[in-house]
């Protein structure tokens, strides 16, 4: 007969049905066990200034902010658990336990809000959940802080999600349109605490890129090398931080025509380039956005590094036109001149007015990045697309040019390359600082750095 088990998610269990003398025995023999070491979280002294912007926002009102629900992959299989964004911002609490937990803001009088968080805490050893519990339980997913541990890490006060119970009625950051908007504009400027986490992400991003092109000797022989470049990745995201921040592209020959190619089930030719569209995530959630795009031989071939040199000026002039005060689009538009003025040169178009370079570029050159590898994105236009630019905002630049390969307005050497330049940058006082800086841009550069590496492999 099958039985159900604890939580309702799972609706029935293959497990024998326990003894009341075991859950009996199950119940006692533990010893008191507490998190080990300084658990406090750096950025918890942080965070209360975040709350208290909000907080400003809007005054007298409830808010809400969920961490976010596990959901299925298959069967009885979850995805792996990220916090929203909002709520890791608000709380420092980035890990898979948050599952569930919900941080309230409460009108406070006077004083603005008065934070409390709702979590699961720990399971008391006279519940079963703690060993039968496949979702939550602690024999099966890891140990949760208890409450007190919970407020020590984080400084605000915690309760059990039990005793939310119905909350009043309040603005729900899932549903609340101008609370969405509201976290994400608090956002677009980072603090240096963040920026550095920015900065950790995008050194081990770098490592990752370094052991891909070591891997590329076993990546060729491999018939579906992409996966391996992935994979190769992966490992470095996993082994340095929470993991990728988005999926990896790995995309060879005319798969780098895919903006968003994630199949990465090809295999890889020597004679031609890998489109690498990467990052690391921090365990903060901080993640890097790094493209390169690479010659599988360790040489750029004459047409290709026609195509990858043009794309790097027009990257080039898109960062000369970040500093304080310049409007947002201005680094599209430099980019995308230089980009129509050399495809006019080539021919492909008749003149670079107008924008019939798009039919070869396609998207956006960059977008502004933090928690999410697009950040910021629920922001207002005026306060983000057709705004300016401040100290402090990170972002990308990512010209590209995607020849596709059936593009008969194309020559025909021209067809099936794909190239995109993509680096991280801050905002300064003078300019902008280049943060990915440790990998290298130009083809010459490139082919050095990738001799080395596999030489030295």
């Amino acid at each position: 007969m099958k039985e159900p088990v604890a939580d309702t998610h799972r609706t029935v269990s293959h497990d024998l049905a326990p003894s009341a003398e075991f859950e009996e025995f199950m119940a006692g023999g533990w010893a008191a066990s507490r998190l080990p070491g300084d658990i406090r979280l750096p950025v918890a002294d942080l965070t209360p200034a975040r709350r208290g912007r909000l907080s400003a926002r809007f005054p007298g009102e409830r808010l809400i902010i969920p961490a976010g629900e596990l959901r299925v992959r298959s069967n009885d299989c979850d995805h792996r658990f990220r916090p929203h964004s909002a709520y890791a911002w608000l709380t420092g609490l980035t890990g898979e336990e948050q599952a569930g937990h919900v941080l309230v803001m409460e009108p406070d009088g006077p004083h603005g809000h008065e934070a409390v968080l709702y979590v699961r805490p720990r399971s008391p050893r006279t519940d079963a959940g703690f060993y039968r519990d496949r979702r939550y339980g602690e024999f099966w997913v890891g140990r949760r802080p208890d409450l007190a541990e919970a407020e020590l890490m984080t400084g605000i006060r915690c309760d059990s999600l039990d005793a939310q119970g119905t909350l009043p009625p309040g603005r729900d950051a899932s549903t609340d349109a101008e609370l969405a908007l509201t976290l994400s504009e608090l956002r677009l400027v980072k603090d240096a605490w963040e920026v550095a986490q920015l900065q950790l992400a995008v050194g081990h991003t770098a490592a990752g890129f370094e052991d891909v092109v070591r891997s590329l000797p076993r990546a060729l022989a491999h018939p579906r090398g992409e996966r391996w470049i992935e994979g190769v990745f992966g490992l470095r995201a996993r082994a340095e931080g929470n993991g990728t921040g988005y999926e990896t592209i790995a995309a060879a020959g005319a798969h780098a025509c895919v903006l968003h190619w994630i199949r990465n089930d090809g295999p890889l030719d020597a004679r031609q380039l890998l489109l690498l569209d990467a990052g690391v995530e921090t365990d903060s959630l901080y993640t890097a956005d790094i493209t390169r795009t690479l010659a599988l031989s360790g040489r750029f071939s004459p047409v290709q590094r026609q195509v990858y040199e043009l794309v790097l000026a027009a990257q080039d002039a898109g960062i000369a036109a970040l500093r304080p005060g310049a409007r947002f689009r201005d680094f599209h538009g430099a980019a995308m001149r230089v980009i129509a003025e050399g495809l006019t040169e080539w021919g492909v178009l008749k003149s670079p007015e107008g924008d019939f370079h798009r039919r070869y570029t396609l998207c956006s050159s960059g977008h502004m990045l933090g928690l999410d590898v697009h950040d910021c994105a629920q922001a207002r236009a005026e306060a983000y697309l057709d705004g300016v630019l401040e100290e402090g905002q990170v972002l990308t630049v990512e010209p590209g040019l995607y020849l596709q390969p059936d593009d008969d307005t194309l020559p025909v050497e021209l067809r099936g390359i794909g190239v995109r330049v993509e680096d991280d940058l801050v905002i300064t006082g003078e300019g902008a600082r280049l943060m990915s800086g440790a990998l290298p841009r130009t083809p010459d550069a490139i082919e050095a750095w990738m001799g080395a590496l596999i030489e030295g492999h």
